[in-house]
């Protein structure tokens, strides 16, 4: 059986696809069409637990959050779509009428079995290459936040936080805790 190689591909490019028009869960990740798996309810029940936390916290100290499915552009290669994302009130990430554009401030990618490897490598490089200053990945299996800080422009491993734990986001200046994220 032959390998296939690879064909990476452009944003310009990538808009145009007819699996673009067509599917809401595709990205392109370093040139190369993702196509993922809808979403368990758990994965989703986190997700949207996380969006309301991040919700009330703008409501009070300003900014915005977004879940998926909504595109992140960062650059030429690499469109994604992360599950949660808070922008402060002052981003560099701009509102665009079909996406967003530049890093977000926070970064939240529930792993899924389809998509846990591209979160934790290439997605990971892409955030912090592109200067999102803080990146959470929640585990729903072990009931994980492992979460990564941005200091001269590289991620630093700021721990691996269980539901007993609360740990200090660096963006949103205040401690989270974690078990209520994952208690539904």
């Amino acid at each position: 059986m032959a390998i296939q190689p690879v064909v990476k591909i452009t944003a310009k490019s990538y808009f145009q696809l007819d699996d673009y028009q067509q599917h809401d869960l595709i990205q392109l990740i370093n040139g190369e069409v993702v196509l993922d798996m809808p979403p368990i309810p758990r994965h989703q029940d986190i997700v949207r637990e996380i969006l309301v936390m991040l919700t009330l916290i703008a409501r009070t100290i300003g900014g915005k959050a977004y879940d998926s499915p909504i595109e992140l552009y960062l650059d030429e290669s690499n469109v994604y779509e992360p599950d949660v994302l808070y922008m402060s009130p002052d981003s560099k990430c701009k509102v665009k009428v079909k996406r967003l554009e530049g890093a977000p401030e926070l970064v939240v990618e529930v792993l899924s079995p389809s998509t846990a490897k591209y979160d934790k490598r290439e997605k990971f490089a892409g955030y912090e290459e592109h200067g999102v200053q803080e990146y959470w990945i929640v585990d729903p299996v072990y009931e994980l936040i492992d979460v990564w800080s941005l200091d001269g422009g590289k991620f630093v491993h700021q721990g691996v936080y269980s539901v007993d734990d609360k740990f200090k986001s660096l963006v949103l200046n205040m401690n989270i805790e974690v078990k209520p994220l994952f208690d539904l």
